[in-house]
């Protein structure tokens, strides 16, 4: 399946969209547009552009380079201009903050969201560290060219902020959930919504990772992943975690799962309603 973008804007001729329809074909010239615009979910696998009308997506497609997402690769530095915004294709980011040596994740983001988003808010510095965790592709365009296009066309403006409104409840909630929650509960809400973002059942993540970002001791995650595999939701490899029984999971999660997916689901269900 291709990632770039000019596979759909070659399917999208601005001339025929506008052109006049004979008396009794309009009904069948609506048809073939929503087929083509249901056609673009096949090339583009981001949620964000996929949503978009195919003028929107020809217009931001301009401004888009596909790239390659690197494990490890650090997309954005706390306290630094950002330069670019990422619409993920594949893989999975982790957003976190960065402080006295110690990581704690807010958020992770894959093929329903774009990293940097938040930028678009206000400002241009973003006080997160954006870190590859799962390899995968993305197509990234510059801050001023989406702020320029989002000025032009309200449309991508509207589907972009609902995407940040939910990052944003996604992170707030992080914050409560590392409060309130005991180990199990949010180690089944971190497989769930990573599980969610990346639309798999596979997750090559570590004891010690997880450990890390959710600010857990590692015999902690260790005990509570024997448990859960024991139980058959999940089952373990060095360094892979497969996901089985996964309503079973998202029962062993807190609440904040339910909050967080559900903010995620209403902003697609919101896009859906407008196309």
């Amino acid at each position: 399946m291709t990632t770039d973008v000019s596979g759909v804007l070659g399917m999208f001729d601005s001339s025929a969209d506008s052109a006049f329809v004979p008396a009794g074909g309009a009904l069948a010239a609506n048809h073939r547009l929503s087929a083509v615009r249901a056609n673009t979910r096949f090339f583009v696998k981001n949620a964000i552009l996929a949503a978009l009308s195919l003028q929107d997506l020809a217009a931001i497609g301009e401004f888009l380079e596909p790239i390659v997402l690197r494990e490890r690769t650090v997309l954005h530095e706390p306290k630094r201009q950002l330069d670019h915004v990422y619409f993920v294709e594949s893989g999975l980011v982790s957003l976190r903050i960065v402080a006295a040596g110690c990581i704690f994740e807010t958020a992770t983001i894959g093929r329903r969201g774009a990293v940097g988003a938040s930028v678009l808010l206000g400002g241009h510095v973003s006080s997160y560290q954006a870190v590859v965790l799962f390899p995968g592709s993305a197509h990234r365009i510059r801050v001023e060219d989406l702020h320029r296009l989002m000025n032009k066309r309200p449309e991508i403006r509207e589907h972009v902020l609902r995407y940040v409104q939910a990052l944003s409840l996604h992170c707030a909630q992080t914050g409560l959930c590392g409060v309130r929650h005991d180990r199990e509960k949010r180690l089944a809400s971190w497989l769930c919504l990573a599980s969610d973002a990346v639309d798999a059942h596979v997750l090559p993540v570590t004891h010690e990772y997880l450990s890390s970002v959710l600010g857990l001791r590692r015999p902690g995650v260790t005990e509570t992943l024997n448990h859960f595999e024991e139980q058959h939701l999940i089952r373990k490899t060095r360094g892979v975690l497969f996901i089985g029984e996964r309503r079973c999971l998202e029962h062993k999660a807190c609440s904040c799962y339910k909050l967080i997916s559900g903010a995620y689901a209403a902003t697609e269900y919101a896009v859906s309603r407008v196309d």
